[in-house]
């Protein structure tokens, strides 16, 4: 096995950005505009997922008919409203824009990997800077999102490497299964929920203060 990864693979949403709460505000607001109430719990089963299956989660908790129509005017609805959010800016996770810059300077190759649609990841990029990235993978650009590996699989494609030789870096159950199921070895750094321990996971409170040794030593499965 080789001492470093061969590239890697960023998450976005509660690992480089603190959107998950913008996404708060939205799905909390499309509930109540569906005519239910989001719950905590039912929160926190939503985060990590791709957008079809997180309306279904939403429809089936709040006991609505998830008819196709039903579903797209209300993803029509959470379009519209995290995209005003998004534009209005999005903050950092703590030490997430360092971390970028450290992985870029070391010369590794990266990718972005999220189950967020294409076009919202574009606002996103407007935040982090492109020229982070050697490729991007989005959750509508491929046949399964989170937590089937697809994402991460596309993702090794484009920079010609493994999944199996990549280090991905996630913050959601959903997303640890993901790259889990692709092959990849994992630092972990938990946002709004809890991620269970796992033999291939490698766990760090946040992104501060983030060295090239500590990539090095996640991949190897040792503490970062």
């Amino acid at each position: 096995m080789a001492e470093e990864p061969a590239a890697i693979l960023w998450d976005m949403d509660g690992t480089l950005l603190d959107s998950e709460k913008l996404w708060d505000i939205a799905v909390y607001e499309l509930a109540e505009h569906l005519g239910g109430q989001m719950t905590r719990d039912l929160r926190h089963s939503l985060i990590g997922s791709s957008g079809v299956s997180a309306l279904r989660t939403m429809f089936a908790a709040l006991e609505l008919d998830a008819s196709p129509p039903a579903l797209a005017d209300a993803g029509a609805w959470l379009d519209r409203r995290i995209t005003e959010l998004f534009a209005a800016g999005i903050p950092w996770r703590p030490g997430a824009k360092d971390a970028l810059a450290l992985v870029r300077e070391s010369g590794l190759p990266t990718a972005l990997v999220t189950n967020t649609k294409r076009a919202l990841t574009e606002l996103s990029l407007d935040t982090l800077g492109r020229e982070f990235f050697d490729a991007t993978v989005c959750g509508d650009e491929v046949e399964h999102g989170k937590p089937a590996p697809d994402v991460y699989v596309r993702a090794a494609q484009l920079l010609g490497v493994r999944p199996e030789e990549c280090l991905a870096i996630e913050d959601s159950p959903t997303g640890v299964l993901a790259a889990e199921r692709a092959g990849c070895a994992l630092l972990v750094v938990p946002c709004e929920v809890p991620v269970e321990p796992g033999p291939k996971r490698v766990f760090r409170g946040n992104l501060t203060g983030l060295i090239r040794a500590d990539l090095a030593a996640a991949y190897c499965g040792g503490p970062a």
